[in-house]
């Protein structure tokens, strides 16, 4: 159901709403320039984010896998996106907390709402890949029992990091 709107009772005005087309080039341009300020990321991972978002615009099960953006008097605060890996496993994806919009609970909201949907469509695990150095989500993951399942070094995006993977049995 494009645009339905889920009110977050606890979080001062702030609601979740379908992701749309309307909403692929700010989701993507936020990735570039918040990566790029804050990790030193080059142009390249906004690539990989546009790459994404068009492959959920195109062909995603609406059944299955879902987008949601967090906003607050019309101004998008975040996103957050379950999709299916397979039958069993969902993927957490394009997860983005705008600065502003960070110690809220948000985080909390975002990540247990798409944990939340994935349990009803009866997937049994969620897995997700990230980088060592996002420090506050990954302690958000860990909290919600979610661990660690493999860590490496590797090149990526025109910086050197830590490649994690963390999963989840729902």
């Amino acid at each position: 159901m494009q645009g339905q709107r889920r009110q977050a009772p606890a979080m001062n005005g702030i609601s979740l709403r379908d992701f749309g087309a309307k909403d692929a080039r700010w989701l993507a341009e936020q990735h570039g320039l918040l990566y790029a300020r804050d990790e030193g990321f080059d142009a390249s991972f906004q690539v990989l984010v546009s790459e994404i978002i068009a492959d959920f615009l195109t062909s995603h099960d609406a059944g299955s896998e879902r987008g949601w953006i967090a906003e607050r008097a019309g101004k998008r605060l975040g996103s957050i996106f379950c999709v299916r890996l397979d039958e069993n496993t969902a993927k957490l994806r394009l997860f983005l907390l705008l600065p502003e919009a960070r110690g809220l609970g948000l985080g909390r909201l975002l990540l247990g709402t798409c944990m939340e949907f994935a349990r009803a469509r009866g997937y049994r695990a969620m897995k997700l890949w990230t980088h060592e150095s996002h420090k506050a989500a990954c302690a958000l993951y860990a909290r919600a029992g979610w661990r660690c399942v493999s860590s490496k070094p590797v090149r990526s995006f025109g910086v050197d990091l830590v490649e994690q993977s963390w999963e989840i049995a729902l």
